[in-house]
């Protein structure tokens, strides 16, 4: 397997859950197989273009559509071609909390630094299945960060039960998708322990400027370094670089909490000069109207110089 050059980095961080973690688009050959060379050559370009690490197999990855074999093979490779295991934290979801866990456990056999788990979501679980499945992963011994997102779960991991799962010691962090930035602020009165990471590009500045100290992205995939620059710019609260530079993205960024965020965001990697391709079954391709507002909205940003 070919891989890209890794530059050296610093000392590893003491919570590797924090900064740029791209949820990462998985490349497929015209063979509809994956295409791990390229993957890893993806995983190596985004950390030198400053990203911080990536997350594998989430819905962005396309997880559900992998065999078993896939999905491990993806881990290993993300975690060779990062560099450092730290810099990789797989998606872990399952339909099983016993499934989950093992994935949790392959993602430590790995050298994985953390991982994502959605909520149980073959139904619309309670307080007591969703506390003692997180309890059930964290079991694994990888910090768990909770992925939020009421919209295709139809379970809401709301501030209070979030204080509830930090409490039991089963999470570190929440990947925040509900889009209602209003929560930030509840969540560190409830529980001011429990890192906030930005779900949604589109609510990154607000997120931001409300104390996230992370950002799983996906945007990046096309536009690492102008999206490594607007993060740096947003914590910071650096409004006079933040500010310009979000109002200019922000089209492309309400793409990825729309349903073809998948198709979107990898027609930008392609516009962009980077493997995205197609998807999947059942996601289709983008309808030709959906196709020219990504194209126009892209090329505007590359033609202003965001790459």
């Amino acid at each position: 397997m070919v891989h890209a050059h890794v530059p050296a980095h610093p000392a590893p961080r003491a919570h590797p859950w924090h900064g740029i973690m791209v949820a990462t688009a998985l490349p497929f050959r015209e063979d509809g197989s994956v295409d791990h060379d390229a993957y890893a050559r993806h995983v190596a370009r985004l950390i030198a273009d400053g990203c911080d690490g990536v997350v594998p197999n989430g819905s962005l990855g396309e997880y559900q559509t992998l065999t078993d074999g896939e999905r491990a093979r993806v881990v290993r490779t993300a975690v060779e071609a990062a560099g450092d295991g730290a810099r990789v934290m797989p998606g872990v979801s399952a339909y099983g909390s016993a499934e989950a866990r093992r994935w949790a456990e392959q993602a430590a056999e790995a050298g994985a630094g953390s991982v994502l788990l959605l909520p149980p979501n073959a139904y619309r679980a309670d307080e007591r299945s969703v506390r003692a499945h997180y309890a059930e992963v964290a079991e694994a011994g990888l910090p768990v960060v909770a992925y939020n997102n009421p919209f295709d779960t139809k379970v809401d991991l709301t501030p209070a039960l979030l204080s509830r799962l930090y409490a039991d010691g089963s999470i570190v962090a929440v990947k925040e998708f509900s889009g209602d930035v209003r929560r930030a602020y509840e969540l560190a009165e409830l529980a001011p322990g429990l890192d906030l990471l930005v779900g949604a590009d589109d609510v990154l500045l607000e997120l931001a400027l409300a104390g996230a100290v992370g950002w799983i992205a996906g945007f990046p995939n096309a536009l690492p370094r102008a999206c490594a620059t607007l993060y740096r710019a947003a914590v910071a609260g650096d409004l006079a670089v933040a500010l310009p530079l979000y109002r200019s993205l922000h089209p492309l960024f309400r793409w990825d909490s729309k349903i073809e965020f998948v198709q979107a965001i990898k027609l930008s990697m392609d516009l962009a000069g980077h493997t995205g391709g197609a998807t999947r079954q059942p996601r289709l391709p983008l309808t030709p109207e959906q196709e020219a507002v990504v194209r126009a909205a892209t090329e505007k940003v590359l033609a202003e110089g965001h790459a």
